[in-house]
């Protein structure tokens, strides 16, 4: 076969991902090639994600790299990839998934203040309500770009403090003081690395599947087709966990969030993972019937 060539975006945290990528293919017995690409999303870092009006602003110019022969895999964050992907598309293989935790990063002026009381810099609908459920009277202010233009942002005084994915900061090998955040609940899939490619490059496609996780990949499905069902996409308070515990069941917690913080609806489910139960559309019924299809209403009535 010949070398492969692994589309990703040129930030440090994306081209970490496709570095590992290419080294788990390596150790196959593959030979790669990376092939930096610049994304809307990172052209564009005046408008917070949710005013931007469209999903997937960090993974269309793979796509169309992909679809067009350009590249032969794309490797993504698996957080910022739609549940709707294009046609001839398809998540070939999932990393293990590793800190999918956010975590709390001050700059050095604040480090003594109540969470409380801290002014808050995230473009994120889901941490700016999760956040405003447990401290109400929070200002936010947006924040956009690479985990080092932010920190240095907050260093030179945009806010208090700001939100990341552990796993960027542990990818990264970034020494830093951070503060873990029990209230809040993962987006959908944090902390997951996914290689997409097209779905009739069978060839390619066989190499890639032999560094697939299979646990992981049983546990982002249920928590996307969670999402998906809500129809969230990434314009919504969504969050979803999902983990295979110690006596090999999956544990499964979800929250849907009004845009305020004030109201949520939350499930917590132990269950037998079975690949032909839709177990994520079933979690996603129950938020929807104990309000949450209001719940989401309101939200789109009030963009």
């Amino acid at each position: 076969m010949r070398s492969i060539k692994i589309g990703t975006r040129n930030s440090p945290l994306a081209m970490w991902q496709a570095e590992e990528v290419a080294q788990l293919l390596q150790d196959k017995g593959y030979s790669t090639e990376i092939v930096p690409i610049v994304s809307t999303g990172d052209k564009n870092l005046d408008q917070p994600l949710y005013a931007m009006g469209i999903t997937g602003v960090f993974t269309k110019d793979l796509d169309i790299a992909l679809i067009n022969g350009d590249i032969d895999i794309a490797v993504h964050s698996l957080k910022d990839v739609p549940t709707q992907l294009p046609a001839n598309t398809e998540n070939i293989a999932y990393l293990e998934r590793d800190f999918p935790q956010d975590v709390l990063v001050r700059g050095s002026h604040a480090q003594n203040k109540p969470l409380s009381e801290l002014k808050i810099a995230t473009s994120s609908l889901r941490r700016r309500a999760f956040w405003s459920k447990e401290y109400p009277f929070t200002e936010f202010v947006d924040i956009r770009g690479n985990v080092n233009t932010r920190l240095q942002k907050i260093a030179n005084g945009l806010a208090d403090a700001t939100l990341f994915s552990l796993a960027g900061l542990k990818r990264l090998n970034l020494d830093i003081a951070y503060e873990e955040l029990p209230f809040m609940i993962s987006a959908p899939s944090q902390g997951v690395v996914v290689i997409g490619g097209r779905s009739d490059n069978t060839e390619v496609n066989e190499a890639v599947k032999t560094i697939n996780h299979p646990k992981t990949q049983q546990c982002v499905e249920v928590e996307r087709e969670f999402l998906r069902t809500l129809e969230g996409g990434c314009t919504a308070p969504i969050g979803a966990f999902a983990e295979i515990n110690e006596e090999g069941q999956m544990r499964f917690v979800g929250r849907l969030c009004s845009l305020d913080g004030q109201e949520t609806i939350e499930t917590d489910e132990v269950f037998d993972y079975n690949s032909s139960i839709s177990h994520g559309a079933d979690l996603a019924q129950m938020v929807l019937d104990m309000g949450g299809k209001e719940m989401m209403q309101e939200i789109l009535n009030n963009k």
